[in-house]
């Protein structure tokens, strides 16, 4: 299916290019969420009449998130929780303990931004945590897991 993408999506293209994806991939994901249109004749109009508004939304969104970014970059976050002797964790801290602790911290992170590629943190230490604000904007802060008893 032809489509035209309404925003940059990764490993698929930017804002404005036509690609051909998967039936199923656009209709059941990148059309609802908004990030794709299909590439009709009637969309193509629209779209170029809109371009320079998308764009422009687009750069406000990529600036908002820079300053978010910015403001996070190389903070260190603690975070407790129950442990055993041996240093392991009785449950784990994943993404959403994450963005709970930022929040309260005064950051505005959902839960979705925080990616964790290994996985929940199951031991304790200091672990490097990402933070995506936009496709473009990461940020990279520090989880100190602390243990109580």
């Amino acid at each position: 299916m032809q489509i035209i993408l309404m925003e940059k999506v990764v490993n698929l293209g930017t804002l404005g290019d036509v690609v051909k994806v998967k039936d199923g991939y656009a209709r059941n994901f990148l059309i609802p969420q908004g990030k794709a249109k299909r590439a009709t004749a009637a969309n193509l109009k629209v779209f170029e009449a809109k371009r320079a508004e998308l764009e422009a939304a687009h750069a406000a969104a990529l600036a908002s998130a820079q300053a978010r970014a910015e403001k996070l970059t190389g903070f260190t976050l603690q975070v407790s929780q129950k442990a055993g002797m041996d240093g392991r964790l009785f449950g784990s801290v994943t993404n959403a303990d994450i963005a709970d602790a930022l929040t309260a911290q005064g950051f505005e992170v959902a839960k979705s931004e925080v990616r964790m590629p290994d996985g929940a943190l199951k031991a304790i230490g200091e672990f490097p945590v990402t933070v995506a604000f936009h496709t473009d904007v990461l940020a990279e802060i520090t989880v100190s897991v602390l243990g109580e008893r």
